[in-house]
């Protein structure tokens, strides 16, 4: 074997996986959108009841929920400037949609999971900084949920007060559980700014449920009231913490309706509601993932023509000098 054959299968073997990555990405997609389908066929009653809703309702949780991944995007930046990284929003919008997209169809928070395995690959953010960012982001989640479960129930010195009480027990679990992780103290970013930076963020994202769900809600009865939806909204987002199942469907349900002594909505409201939820939040991640392969394939693709580009254009000037020599 001559050593010009011997480069060639080098060469070919070390620019195989770039070849390939197209082929992944459109392979993703594609079994993605097979097992959106899928998902679809077994429950068919999200389709059924999508058809019957007006689109007014369909379009107008849809760009809700662009607003959301919006807030997810500033979430995230605020957690990992707790652990004192930044990325390009660029990189956070994707990370961010493949993370939705697992943590909806993975039982558990397969998201933060893939996020912390993400940094730890790309950006050398060791898992139990980024564990300890996350954790202290669920207590401010908890917090506010809290609030909004009691804020029309309960006269509002009480409300405050256990709020007050219940963030700093939580603040102080957070604490200790960082220090079973041995997380040194140069690692996090725990100033008053960044906490606020956090916290803002996280009470903006439960502005923008409380309006999701209001609209959900009102579609499917139109007397109910604005305290009702924020009582529901911190219901509802206290699920999270025992979502089991993928996108914690059933258990979302389930929370509701043993808590509607608190939010007084009716069981069949609460499933209609969910089931528009469900439906419009499933047809935006698939709409979402397409579109962010979509934009990685076409940015690999300009980033592998730019050299060619180059290097065809500096022929063409090449070319062109000499035979400029020549012609003189």
């Amino acid at each position: 074997m001559t050593k010009r054959s011997e480069r060639r299968k080098i060469d070919t073997i070390r620019f195989m996986p770039k070849k390939l990555k197209p082929i992944l990405s459109v392979t993703l997609v594609t079994l993605a959108v097979a097992f959106c389908v899928y998902y679809l066929v077994k429950h068919h009653s999200l389709f059924m009841q999508l058809v019957h809703t007006p689109l007014s309702v369909s379009l107008g949780v849809f760009l809700l929920y662009i607003v959301m991944f919006a807030v997810l995007i500033v979430i995230f930046s605020a957690s990992i400037n707790v652990c004192n990284k930044k990325i390009p929003q660029k990189e956070n919008a994707e990370l961010n949609a493949h993370s939705l997209f697992i943590n909806f169809f993975i039982p558990g928070q397969g998201g933060p999971v893939y996020r912390g395995i993400y940094l730890l690959k790309k950006h050398k953010l060791k898992i139990k900084n980024y564990l300890a960012a996350t954790i202290l982001y669920y207590v401010f989640y908890a917090i506010v949920s809290i609030f909004l479960l009691l804020a029309s129930i309960r006269p509002w010195w009480q409300t405050i007060g256990l709020t007050i009480v219940l963030g700093v027990c939580g603040i102080f679990a957070a604490s200790k559980y960082s220090k079973r992780l041995k997380v040194r103290k140069d690692a996090l970013n725990l100033s008053p700014r960044s906490l606020l930076y956090l916290f803002l963020a996280t009470v903006l994202q439960a502005a923008v449920q409380v309006i999701i769900y209001s609209v959900e809600l009102h579609s499917v009865n139109s007397h109910i009231h604005f305290s009702q939806v924020v009582t529901y909204t911190g219901a509802a987002n206290l699920a999270l913490f025992v979502g089991l199942t993928p996108g914690a469907i059933g258990i979302r349900e389930t929370f509701l309706i043993f808590t509607r002594h608190l939010h007084h909505i009716s069981s069949a409201n609460i499933i209609l509601a969910n089931v528009i939820d469900r439906s419009v939040y499933l047809i935006f991640l698939i709409v979402l993932l397409i579109v962010t392969v979509t934009l990685q394939f076409r940015g690999k693709i300009r980033l592998r023509s730019l050299p060619s580009m180059i290097k065809q254009a500096m022929g063409l000037k090449t070319s062109a000098s000499s035979s400029t020599g020549r012609s003189n």
